[in-house]
């Protein structure tokens, strides 16, 4: 394989080259209040651990902390003009479901609703949180998941900045050069 030739590139914008997965939108709720956020900044810690950056300034920053619970849901490909949108807008300002014409369903073991036009949706409690000036990271366990069987493979989004996105696409496997005990979970 050859080597690629590397040049200096802008540290504020190498996000479009890590960012952890797709964009997620997470629904809380607190005292007959609901809200949307779209997030981008959000990452697996363990096989049922996930960690959300909610910017205190977002409205679904403090019903997170007083419910201690959201949804997290996986929009795909024909709500990203929905997610952008999401993003542009408060919902201290505005139903969200309404303005986006989205369905709101109860969660089984939450408060949050699950976004029913969404492939999946993740019922999360709050485990742990870790606030600060820099970064409000918060830690969420999954107790509930639900996903929609088909397709199998769904158009995930993933926002590479600058108002860009990339859609998920082919899949390959290497399970072949995995040991065993490796492809557990």
């Amino acid at each position: 394989m050859a080597l690629p030739r590397k040049t200096a590139f802008p540290v504020e914008k190498i996000r479009r080259f890590l960012e952890p997965g797709p964009v997620v939108l997470v629904t809380t709720a607190w005292k007959g209040q609901r809200a949307i956020m779209t997030c981008g900044w959000h990452m697996m810690l363990g096989y049922d651990l996930v960690g959300t950056y909610i910017w205190d300034a977002n409205t679904s920053h403090a019903l997170a902390r007083r419910s201690r619970q959201c949804v997290i849901n996986l929009p795909t490909a024909p709500l990203l003009d929905a997610v952008v949108g999401i993003g542009n807008c408060s919902s201290a300002q505005v139903d969200k479901f309404q303005r986006f014409g989205l369905t709101a369903h109860a969660a089984e073991l939450v408060g949050a609703p699950l976004i029913g036009e969404c492939h999946a949706s993740f019922e999360c409690r709050l485990r742990r949180t870790h606030l600060n000036d820099d970064y409000p990271l918060f830690v969420w366990q999954v107790v509930r998941a639900h996903v929609a069987a088909r397709p199998q493979r769904p158009r995930t989004v993933h926002y590479r900045g600058d108002g860009r996105f990339m859609l998920s696409g082919d899949e390959t496997s290497r399970r072949r050069l995995f040991r065993p005990e490796m492809l557990g979970q």
